[in-house]
């Protein structure tokens, strides 16, 4: 016996949203529109019909979406999704009886032939479809009647060919011949993916006064000063209890003097671990209270999920087995040549309790969950391992669909891609490194034009307490204020690590791309009222973002060509709100530079002799263009961009 159904003729290959030939879930923000495509064919030259269904998986509802021919056997629909949730989708193609019979006779008619047995066939194909569709029987028994009455050929053939006897026509397909493709899956999650604006702080650093250790309820006086800034997630870097065995001194020194508060990343020691609050911060109701203040804000609190030890956690003495043993009888601390960090214990993921170590994990983030928290930045995340990534967060994320997790992983694209497709919901990236234009228009490309863009959501971040890059330490002020400018305008999502980005610190330890006197090994103390040219231009941007709707997505960007390297222009739009922006940035935060750029005016809605106004959003100043290429002449010293926003 053949195992196979001959009837089923049209193969439905290379559909998209996908990760990984389905292996993954592709995922999306309310609000995204999202372009489902396939390419379907049959055999020889028939007509074919495509169909999408979408699946909610909790409602059970089913949508169907008739599909777009577009061109080589090509299929397209696009959708936007409403609401949150997770979705399956499908798509279906058939050999469309009805469609090749109308193609057939319209040729026929059209060269003169005899078309009584055409006439018939569709008849019975009519009658076949009344036979099944039982909602549409009585109407097409009367196009049936109408066809047959039809005074001439001509008549006929013209009753044949409307629009609403197919569309009832489009509903006739026999099981049998339907072929489907596999199941695939969607998550639409909430905006907050999609768009966030991070600010990074050190709580210990927040005090007012020299001196004294910062707590919770200090940076509930820093909240207006964030919100004002324009920022809608404060993120903590670790807030527990800080190894004292093998504490490190300023600067990462190995001698420590006394007063020294150790890193925060070094995580435990007798007070308690991951789940404990460092008693100086305050208590876990200060820290719930901080919760709730920031969200009258509008700002979400982050907190930092650091899955390592001090040695002196309480893990180290309650399950050894979680860390690898030296033979030496010593434990094993974490190290990166020619680095060492004494004070951090890695766990060991290949423990034959892993079964436990997984769960105890889970239970941290949970604990932290019920606490109030909803969002995490997890540390090194590519140092644990991937099937726990995508246990943990998979089981978090489908009790608590809400929570969000960033990928802090610096390292190498393929295992970057691999946490994405685990279920991080954002994710560093290498905008911190990448300068010329070249360098931003190619990772620009493969972030938004790729499958990626299905999966890995980038978040851009000029700095972090960990890297001062050299563009930053050369460039000055400069290169902060065109930096934090690709950043805001480049991705939807983006954070800084401040105050030092705002008052524009750039010193860095040695030949290190590293900050000196780090505050991960010291506390400091703000002139929190400080003015600074940078923060001026931060509270400018994020002003801009809130108000473009063009900015709160990554996936639209277009580059612009410009005849001048040292320049780089490119475009964001959102053409259902009209809201079209062309972003121009001079690179060199040294020379002034010009260059003419070339708008894509058809992408943008404007035809190639129309006159337009444009307004630059930074400098409020109003222009009249017309045609494809302008001049620009940017002053680093002066406002190294142009956002120009058409307001006709």
């Amino acid at each position: 016996m053949i195992k196979s159904n001959g009837k089923k003729r049209v193969i439905i290959t290379n559909v998209y949203p996908t990760v990984e030939f389905g292996r993954y879930t592709a995922k999306a923000v309310v609000g995204d529109e999202i372009l489902f495509s396939a390419d379907v064919f049959g055999d020889g030259h028939d007509a074919i019909s495509a169909n999408l269904y979408l699946k909610d998986t909790a409602s059970e509802n089913v949508i169907e979406l008739p599909m777009t021919f577009i061109n080589n056997d090509h299929w397209e629909i696009a959708y936007t999704f409403p609401q949150t949730g997770r979705f399956e989708f499908w798509i279906e193609g058939w050999e469309d009886h009805f469609k090749n019979w109308k193609h057939g006779l319209l040729k026929k008619y059209l060269a003169g032939q005899d078309l009584q047995v055409e006439l018939q066939i569709g008849i019975l194909l009519l009658q076949k479809a009344a036979d099944v569709l039982n909602a549409e029987r009585a109407s097409i028994l009367e196009w049936i009647e109408k066809i047959q009455e039809a005074g001439s050929v001509d008549e006929a053939v013209a009753i044949a060919e409307l629009d609403v006897l197919g569309k009832l026509m489009y509903k006739y397909r026999p099981t049998e011949i339907i072929s489907n493709s596999e199941v695939y899956k969607l998550e639409i999650e909430r905006k907050k993916a999609g768009y966030s604006t991070w600010y990074e702080l050190f709580p210990r650093s927040a005090a007012k006064e020299p001196g004294k250790h910062g707590t919770f309820r200090d940076v509930i006086d820093l909240l207006p000063r964030v919100s004002q800034m324009g920022f809608d997630v404060l993120y903590f870097p670790p807030i527990h209890p800080i190894g004292e065995k093998n504490r490190k001194g300023k600067n990462n020194s190995l001698h420590p003097v006394s007063g020294d508060p150790g890193s925060p990343w070094a995580i435990g020691n007798r007070k308690g671990g991951h789940k404990a609050i460092h008693p100086e911060l305050g208590s876990l109701r200060d820290f719930r209270k901080l919760i709730e203040a920031a969200k009258t804000f509008n700002i979400e609190v982050a907190m930092d999920i650091a899955f390592q030890c001090a040695p002196d956690h309480p893990y180290v003495k309650e399950h050894p087995q979680w860390f690898t043993w030296r033979p030496d009888g010593t434990v094993q601390y974490a190290e990166n040549p020619p680095k060492k960090y004494e004070d951090i214990l890695p766990f060991n993921f290949e423990t034959d309790d892993w079964e436990n170590l997984w769960e105890e994990l889970k239970s941290v983030i949970d604990f932290w969950i019920d606490n109030g928290v909803r969002i995490f930045r997890i540390d090194n995340p590519h140092t644990k391992a991937f099937r726990f990534w995508e246990w943990a967060i998979g089981d978090i994320r489908s009790r608590h669909p809400e929570v969000l997790f960033l990928a802090e992983a610096f390292t190498r694209p393929r295992v970057m891609e691999r946490l994405a497709k685990a279920g991080f919901n954002q994710s560093y990236t290498y905008f911190t490194w990448r300068n010329t234009k070249k360098e931003l228009e190619e990772y620009l490309e493969e972030l938004t034009k790729t499958e990626m863009r299905y999966y890995f959501r980038p978040n851009f971040w000029p700095n972090t307490p960990d890297i001062l890059p050299p563009a930053l330490i050369h460039g000055g002020e400069n290169a902060h204020i065109m930096r934090i400018i690709l950043a805001a305008t480049l991705s939807s999502n983006y954070g800084i690590y401040g105050p030092v980005y705002e008052f524009g610190l750039h010193e860095p330890h040695g030949s290190k791309e590293e900050y000196v006197d780090n505050e991960k090994y010291e506390i400091w103390h703000w002139d929190w009222d400080k003015y600074t040219r940078i923060k001026e231009i931060i509270i400018r941007i994020n002003r801009i973002r809130r108000d473009n709707p063009a900015l709160q997505t990554t996936w639209n960007i277009t580059a612009a060509e410009t005849n001048n390297d040292q320049i780089i222009a490119y475009t964001k739009a959102d053409l259902k709100v009209g809201n079209r922006l062309i972003i121009v940035v001079n690179l060199d935060v040294h020379n002034t530079q010009v260059a003419s750029f070339r708008i894509p005016l058809l992408e943008l809605g404007l035809s190639f002799d129309s006159s337009f106004r444009v307004r630059d959003l930074l400098s409020g100043s109003l222009y009249t263009w017309q045609g494809e290429w302008q001049y620009v002449e940017l002053n680093p010293y002066q406002m190294p961009a142009h956002i120009f926003r058409i307001e006709q």
